[in-house]
């Protein structure tokens, strides 16, 4: 009898082993695709300043204030995000607007990253918790997603962003008109 306790412990990692292959075979991985066409999701979240967080707070949708923009989730932590950084950084010479989102990351080490990299980014917002990052469908650093200047997600790049058609193609997705700001009345 004393032998079968034994097996309780194999029994339940098997058991939670089998529950999480279904979970990953049954997740979506074309949620970032659904957002095709959509609008921005209107996730608010922190701005970093320095090496802390706060104190301003920006709307996702709004960051790009009527121009086009490219929304890079990254964080320190992720080797694929270095992979990619010197085509970020190249493409902030060329003058194309990109927003971070600094995923599960603290921002003493994000800041650090940046620091040893070079900043690309027009602004980095911090996602502690991975809300926006869901938000957009993203289980994990790094993807790109292009947005047009009426605040649409027209194409997006899962994973490390460093071939050059591929750049090309998500930069030439995300231009269109740009989009006057409102005037008071």
């Amino acid at each position: 009898m004393k032998r079968w306790w034994a097996l309780a412990p194999l029994a339940v990692a098997v058991v939670l082993a089998a529950a999480f292959a279904g979970w990953v075979l049954m997740r979506s991985d074309d949620a970032p695709r659904d957002l095709l066409g959509q609008p921005v999701p209107e996730t608010v979240l922190p701005m970093l300043s320095g090496a802390t967080v706060g104190p301003g707070i920006l709307d996702l949708k709004t960051a790009g204030v009527g121009r086009p923009m490219l929304i890079n989730v990254f964080a320190s932590w992720c080797a694929p995000c270095r992979a990619e950084h010197a085509q970020l950084m190249a493409l902030k010479a060329r003058g194309v607007a990109v927003v971070g989102i600094a995923m599960r990351d603290r921002p003493e080490d994000t800041r650090a990253f940046l620091a040893e990299l070079g900043d690309p980014y027009a602004m980095v917002l911090v996602d502690a918790d991975g809300i926006a990052a869901r938000d957009l469908g993203v289980d994990g650093p790094p993807h790109t997603f292009a947005v047009d200047a009426m605040g649409k997600i027209v194409a997006y790049h899962p994973g490390p962003l460093v071939d050059p058609v591929e750049i090309e193609a998500i930069v030439a997705a995300m231009q269109a008109p740009y989009r006057p700001l409102p005037t008071a009345r």
